[in-house]
């Protein structure tokens, strides 16, 4: 893989912020408002993986419970949560469909040095193909725990609202109009992400809980 088409370092994240502020000066906009925009990877794997299907629809504080009780019982452990039975999962308090999920993932013949060698789109059909992970999470990998540049998670409700609020939308966009919108962005899509969900934050806070 070429090392251009990685996000590796603060200054990788510089280069892809010049480049979206002369495409499209609304992200200077975002920049200014944002300020530094962080690097955001993380390792991939079996474990990465584990975490974000533990993480889908709980609050921080329940996952990291769940995924400490999982560590105890030694299911961190690809081979050995490979050979648990989901009964014996969910005694950690992973319920009935992440424990389906989980023993899929941990029995699944996934390279993951391969993986991070492929085209985007075949990584994502690979990740899809096991239950519990869809194209967000896959898109996600791909972003920060691969590193690719140019990925943008359209189906993301934070992406979708950062960018109605930055661009003065009368609606969100839907994940196909935001897709369409960031194709504009390429090839810093992944920094357009980082940069909208830092602007998101940023002015989410300022409007209070809605």
């Amino acid at each position: 893989m070429a090392k251009s088409q990685i996000i590796e370092t603060q200054q990788d994240i510089q280069e892809g912020l010049e480049y979206l502020a002369k495409v499209e000066p609304k992200f200077a906009k975002a920049k200014a408002v944002a300020g530094e925009i962080p690097l955001r990877r993380r390792e991939g794997g079996f474990n990465a993986l584990l975490e974000m299907i533990l993480s889908q629809q709980v609050s921080v504080a329940s996952a990291n419970a769940i995924s400490e009780r999982l560590g105890k019982a030694g299911y961190k452990n690809q081979s050995k949560l490979s050979k648990a039975t989901e009964e014996a999962v969910r005694e950690c308090g992973v319920s009935r469909q992440k424990a389906r999920y989980i023993t899929a993932l941990a029995k699944s013949d996934l390279n993951y040095k391969v993986l991070h060698t492929l085209p985007d789109n075949e990584v994502i059909q690979k990740l899809t193909a096991i239950p519990g992970i869809g194209i967000w999470t896959s898109e996600i990998y791909l972003m920060f725990s691969i590193g690719k540049r140019d990925v943008i998670a359209a189906g993301d409700l934070a992406l979708q609202e950062s960018t109605k609020l930055l661009f003065e939308l009368p609606d969100r966009p839907t994940e196909k109009d935001l897709s369409i919108m960031a194709e504009n962005w390429s090839p810093w899509r992944s920094v357009a992400a980082r940069l909208l969900w830092a602007y998101y934050r940023v002015e989410k806070s300022r409007e209070g809980v809605r």
